[in-house]
């Protein structure tokens, strides 16, 4: 058994080595390698390391880790990652893999963090000697199958959100206004679904705060790139959303392992005091995804919400895990986690 550790650059030659082991778990779209080779490629500076655990000759773990601070390594995590780039063979714990990680790494590594991991994907350990965890986030997502189809998810939803939205409805039918879903899958329109996006949410508040995507810069960059990968194997869907020729609302979104995933969603901010466009699109988009059957659920893996809340009560708490290289650190990290909560 033995780690192997290489330049992040490497990985496109060990994409198969990374794809292999992502059919042979949970598969979540988030970790496959075509995601992840566009993260690299986008927003990676020269010092992230590709690593992997080989057990008999059969990889069982590989990682994607970042330099921290003195001695500390996580996982490569952009802000566009929703979950930790860490992949593990079977349902087993990552903890005993984690100090023979930290023996193979670079320099006096001390500690590894596998930063925003969901218990979906990987079960969360207990605490062990060598082994922590923190909440992360509180996450949620729609349960598609099970819940006895659209019209009974949809009548156990709070009555004011089914209110207000077909009050809208109607008035936009009075106004003469035709809705219109529209779905793109093809790789040739993945482009052209990046730039209206980055136009739609670079009309809103994050333009002001520079953080917009915008098809030129590195995140309108990799979207295209990984949704233009996705699509060629059949795995990217963008809705639009539109109000008779006006665009109104999309979302970003990915596909696999039984569920497909809203990486992004943005609508036309000039409408919010009188309209929820995104809530109307969400609305049209659930009935389809329920009706199509193709998937078990909904993930959207944000910071849950209060509009989250209105349209389903699944909600599960990711966290972060810390492997240290002594026992003795773990005891000092956690004492002085504690002095600086209570400060």
């Amino acid at each position: 058994m033995s780690w192997t550790v290489v330049p992040a650059s490497q990985f496109g030659a060990q994409m198969a080595r990374w794809d292999t082991l992502h059919a042979a778990g949970a598969a979540s779209p988030l970790l496959a390698a075509d995601f992840v080779a566009a993260l690299l490629t986008s927003f990676a500076d020269g010092r992230e390391l590709l690593a992997w655990h080989d057990t008999d000759g059969i990889t069982d773990a590989t990682t994607i880790l970042s330099p921290g601070g003195f001695g500390v390594w996580h996982t490569f995590q952009p802000s566009q990652a929703p979950v930790g780039l860490w992949l593990q063979r079977g349902d087993g714990a990552p903890a005993a893999l984690l100090r023979p990680l930290l023996a193979s790494l670079p320099g006096p590594a001390l500690l590894v963090g596998l930063t925003q991991c969901d218990p979906m994907l990987m079960a969360r350990p207990a605490d062990a000697a060598c082994v922590r965890t923190a909440d992360y986030i509180r996450t949620a997502r729609i349960t598609l199958r099970g819940a006895g189809g659209f019209d009974a998810f949809w009548e156990a939803r709070g009555k004011n959100l089914r209110s207000n939205l077909k009050k809208q409805r109607n008035r936009l039918r009075q106004e003469g206004v035709t809705p219109r879903l529209e779905i793109c899958r093809a790789p040739e329109q993945m482009a052209q679904a990046v730039a209206d996006y980055g136009q739609l949410e670079g009309s809103g508040w994050k333009a002001a705060g520079g953080t917009a995507v915008d098809a030129a810069n590195a995140q309108g960059q990799f979207y295209r790139a990984m949704l233009e990968a996705f699509a060629a194997r059949g795995a990217a869907s963008v809705y639009r959303y539109w109000l008779g020729d006006q665009l109104a609302a999309m979302d970003l979104c990915v596909e696999g392992g039984d569920c497909i995933v809203v990486l992004k969603t943005a609508y036309d901010e000039q409408l919010a005091g009188q309209l929820s466009p995104a809530l109307l699109m969400r609305e049209e988009a659930c009935r389809q995804l329920f009706d199509d059957n193709r998937f078990g659920r909904i993930e959207f893996y944000g910071r849950v919400m209060e509009w989250h809340l209105r349209w389903t009560d699944d909600v599960r708490t990711m966290y972060h895990l810390n492997g240290y290289r002594w026992p003795g650190l773990a005891r000092l990290h956690a004492m002085r986690r504690s002095d600086a909560g209570a400060e």
